[in-house]
């Protein structure tokens, strides 16, 4: 009796009890390529909850911040300044300087594009990095040191359909490339406007160390940071021969005890050599590099700007370079305190770069600029990081898809038209199959014989 054909397709269980190796073949050709409820994903959701406990602390501190400054503009008697100030702000200003911050958010989805775009079958599309690039807006400034940014971004990525190593390589690239970013454009500024610190700066100190000097040891932090991430990337066996040492440095000095030391062992014996293997699988495409690099730049750019705006929200003179310079080495500051948002450094060091700036509207622009570069970031990621793409066609796809369809529209060929890829079954008038007729089903045909009824009596 030959098989029910309709009925094994609809019961792809049946059919394959039946059809046996070729079934299970078959299965595993259409198998997706990441299962959503894996263990590295559940490990994934983990970091991220673990990350979002931490904002929740995170929350209570910055109470405490906010307290401590009102108390000090009380003390200080700079509450009068304070008030007058803001009477005075120009909003217009302020909305081109939120406007400017968007731009931060812009450039840092279009890094990530840069990134994915190479891959022309990526799975992962422009809501999924609209979410990735707001979790990193939002970790940054509510864990400390920016220690939930990696796993929250990793988590997005893996939840878009990107297998977990290719989404640490992905994020490890876009992590070296913004480190490096910021000392990149620091060294910059400091070529056009080196001698406009040394001259501001060379008599200040704080806490007894000249400015200077704080300056030249933020740099050197930085480059030792993104030194020590590419040697890591580069140089995986040394580095972990030098962890093994310091390890056993640790414990022969009680500094690790045995639960410690093995972790820490685990990690120099395992991370280490994912992360390095992670990087060149995904720097190996190395023309893309450049165009992210400087996509970052503006990207931090963006945010350096923000100063400039608020002292013309106030009326006063403003040079947009000297801004962007000044702006960077806050930055640095910021980078160097393990606090969530660099808070304390963030504020010293904004109140000695540009006192000179904002003169006796000093407090009011801190807290404005405070509130443009991390509080509104805050509440516009919040909501971000739920977004999601709902199709499965790559970037790169799409775009040639849709730059292609515009090139006929202009010419008036609506026949060279194309759907986006996944709408592929078209219904038509139901026909009766013949004995000798293929089936299909979505755009799929399958040369299988349909038994008839016995005509023969």
């Amino acid at each position: 009796m030959a098989p029910n054909t309709e009925h094994d397709m609809k019961h792809p269980d049946a059919a394959q009890a039946s059809s046996g190796s070729s079934a299970s073949k078959r299965h595993e050709r259409t198998a997706p390529r990441i299962t959503v409820g894996d263990r590295t994903s559940a490990n994934d959701r983990e970091a991220d909850s673990s990350s979002m406990r931490q904002v929740r602390t995170t929350f209570i501190f910055l109470g405490f911040v906010a307290v401590v400054y009102v108390a000090y503009l009380i003390l200080s008697g700079q509450v009068d300044d304070f008030f007058r100030a803001l009477s005075g702000v120009d909003p217009q200003w302020l909305l081109f300087g939120t406007i400017c911050f968007l731009c931060y958010y812009v450039f840092g989805v279009l890094a990530y594009t840069a990134i994915i775009v190479v891959d022309h079958d990526s799975p992962v599309g422009f809501r999924d990095l609209m979410s990735v690039e707001a979790s990193g807006v939002f970790f940054m400034r509510l864990t400390p040191g920016g220690a939930g940014v990696i796993p929250s971004q990793i988590y997005r990525l893996t939840r878009a359909g990107l297998p977990l190593a290719d989404a640490s390589a992905l994020q490890f690239v876009r992590f070296t490339l913004y480190e490096a970013g910021e000392g990149v454009f620091a060294a910059i500024m400091l070529l056009f406007c080196g001698d406009y610190f040394l001259k501001t700066f060379a008599d200040v100190t704080i806490l007894g160390l000249n400015v200077t000097f704080i300056g030249i040891f933020m740099f050197a932090y930085k480059f030792v940071q993104v030194g020590g991430v590419l040697l890591l990337c580069i140089l995986p066996g040394p580095i972990q021969k030098l962890g093994r040492i310091g390890l056993k440095i640790g414990r022969a000095l009680h500094i690790l005890n045995d639960e410690r030391f093995e972790r820490y062992s685990e990690v120099v014996e395992t991370q280490v050599s994912n992360f390095s293997q992670a990087f060149r699988s995904a720097a190996s495409n190395w023309h893309v590099l450049p165009v992210v690099e400087l996509l970052t730049l503006l990207q931090l750019g963006c945010m350096y700007a923000l100063p400039y705006f608020v002292l013309r929200a106030f009326g006063l003179e403003a040079d947009l370079l000297i801004c962007l310079a000044s702006g960077s080495m806050v930055e640095l500051l910021v980078n160097a305190i393990p606090l969530p948002g660099g808070a304390g450094g963030a504020e010293v060091g904004f109140t000695y770069l540009f006192r000179d700036m904002f003169g006796w509207h000093l407090s009011a622009g801190l807290v404005i600029w405070r509130s443009i570069e991390y509080l509104l970031p805050v509440i516009i990621a919040a909501p971000c990081m739920g977004m999601r793409s709902t199709t499965g066609e790559s970037i790169y796809h799409r775009w040639n898809r849709r730059f292609g369809n515009t090139r006929h529209l202009i010419r008036g060929d609506w026949s060279g038209m194309k759907r986006p890829a996944g709408v592929t079954y078209h219904p038509k008038a139901k026909k009766a199959p013949s004995a000798s007729q293929p089936l299909e089903r979505n755009g799929a045909s399958r040369e299988e014989t349909v038994a008839g009824p016995d005509t023969k009596g």
